[in-house]
């Protein structure tokens, strides 16, 4: 199976072992988003579109639209707009312009009421046709020489001077014959760089007739980001971090699940593993409590990175399983064979292990369970038995707590004989009345029984 496809195994297995808890979750960020969102009050947003006619570039557009944002051009929406304690620096970052399609400025005001909004726009449009057709008149002003009307009374007089120095040219080869043709030379390249001006001119006043198109929309919706929006990305954004959350502590998981770690951990030897009928649920501990109940209804109380349950054998098949461990007690063990069976508190698989266990062996060797706290262990002093054996579950303890169980029997001088190792499969559906079982499977099943109500 490809890296890719363990993800989403786990990342479904989180889905569907944690739903409760990320329905939650969810809802919670959903909620701090609605918070968030009190304390940024709505706003709007309106556009007004100037039309600016002519040919232009795509670099004289942009920096059309960077003078339509300029603070001389805020400065007087400003003034015109006369919002009590509104001033031009903080109207600079309420508005924008950007420059599209067929040379127009499309200028952008936000506030907080629709109103404002269209006012503000309008205001914005007004003021920077105002102040671009304010730049074209000044540089009128400031070189009246080479205005239109100049330039064309310049050309008049050109072409008038030509004329009567043609009239009196000499057509000969004098020397004020020359002299005349070459002024007249040097007063056409005078007119003609006057042309040239006077087009350059009707181009710029051309470009400086800016046109609103007509007034702002009063907009009818909220500006992103909306509340809702708010609120869905508050949940979203809790659900990612749970998710992320839970594969974080799945790789950062330190309990182990192999039976040679585990024997290392307690310093012993793995006896052999035992199936116990059940699933996920059987890990719940069994202490009450409002916490406890808490756990259970998050989902919290049971491991959701382990493996689902396999399927299990018969009763017979589980039976021989324990018998084994039995016996390789019975060989390790010497006459009196009594042990103390060493269960981690809270690990309902591995009690229910312990227990049929215990039946199973029928007082050979004689069994005595115990649980023992993983957070403070503490094992009763050795008294009639001749070691300790461990039974606990796969993938629910760390190398640190099954090393601190291990100490705790070497205080109470209970030597750890072997490990056996507890699993919870799925118990198979009884067969249908229909299918009788084979000749020997009635016999195996009552002895089962008997053995079960023994323990």
């Amino acid at each position: 199976m490809s890296e890719e496809a363990i993800r989403l195994v786990t990342i479904g297995r989180i889905f569907r072992r944690r739903w409760r808890l990320l329905a939650i979750v969810a809802v919670t960020g959903a909620l701090f988003g609605f918070g968030v969102s009190l304390l940024f009050p709505p706003k709007y947003t309106a556009s007004a579109s100037v039309l600016l006619p002519g040919q232009w570039e795509e670099r004289e557009l942009l920096t059309q639209a960077e003078i339509a944002t300029s603070s001389a051009v805020v400065d007087r929406a400003a003034a015109t707009l006369r919002w009590k304690g509104v001033s031009g620096g903080e109207l600079r970052g309420q508005v924008s312009a950007k420059a599209s399609d067929g040379n127009i400025i499309k200028i952008s005001g936000t506030a907080e009421s629709p109103r404002r909004a269209q006012q503000l726009s309008d205001r914005m449009a007004e003021q920077f046709v105002g102040f671009a057709a304010r730049i074209a008149g000044d540089d009128k002003e400031s070189d009246a020489a080479t205005g239109p009307e100049a330039l064309r009374q310049k050309v008049t007089e050109t072409n008038r001077r030509i004329s009567d120095l043609a009239d009196a040219a000499d057509p000969g080869q004098t020397v004020e014959s020359v002299q005349a043709r070459t002024e007249l030379e040097k007063l056409r390249t005078a007119l003609q760089e006057a042309m040239k001006k006077l087009d350059e001119s009707d181009r710029a006043t051309d470009k400086a007739g800016m046109v609103v198109m007509g007034p702002a929309a009063r907009p009818t919706s909220e500006a992103p980001p909306t509340r809702t929006q708010f609120v869905v990305a508050g949940a979203l954004l809790f659900f990612l971090v749970a998710v992320i959350g839970h594969l974080a502590a799945a790789r950062s998981n330190r309990r182990l699940r192999g039976e040679a770690e585990i024997a290392s951990a307690l310093r012993s030897a793995v006896l052999g593993t035992v199936d116990v009928p059940g699933d996920r649920t059987a890990q719940r501990p069994r202490s009450g409590g409002s916490r406890t109940r808490i756990r259970q209804v998050l989902g919290l109380d049971t491991q959701w990175d382990l493996p689902a349950p396999r399927r299990s054998g018969d009763e017979a098949g589980r039976q021989i399983r324990y018998r084994r461990v039995c016996a390789r007690l019975r060989e390790k063990l010497l006459a009196p064979r009594r042990l103390l069976v060493v269960v981690p508190d809270g690990d309902e698989i591995a009690r229910r292990a312990a227990d049929q266990l215990v039946a199973e062996a029928k007082g050979d060797p004689m069994l005595r369970v115990v649980d023992v706290s993983v957070e403070r262990p503490t094992v009763p002093d050795r008294d009639t038995e001749s070691g300790a054996v461990v039974v606990l579950s796969a993938g629910s303890w760390t190398a640190g707590e099954l090393g601190g169980i291990a100490e705790a029997c070497a205080d109470g001088r209970h030597e750890v004989v072997g490990v056996v190792v507890a699993g919870a499969v799925q118990d198979r559906p009884a067969r249908s009345a229909g299918r009788p079982a084979p000749s020997a499977a009635p016999a195996l099943a009552t002895r089962g029984q008997a053995t079960g109500g023994s323990g």
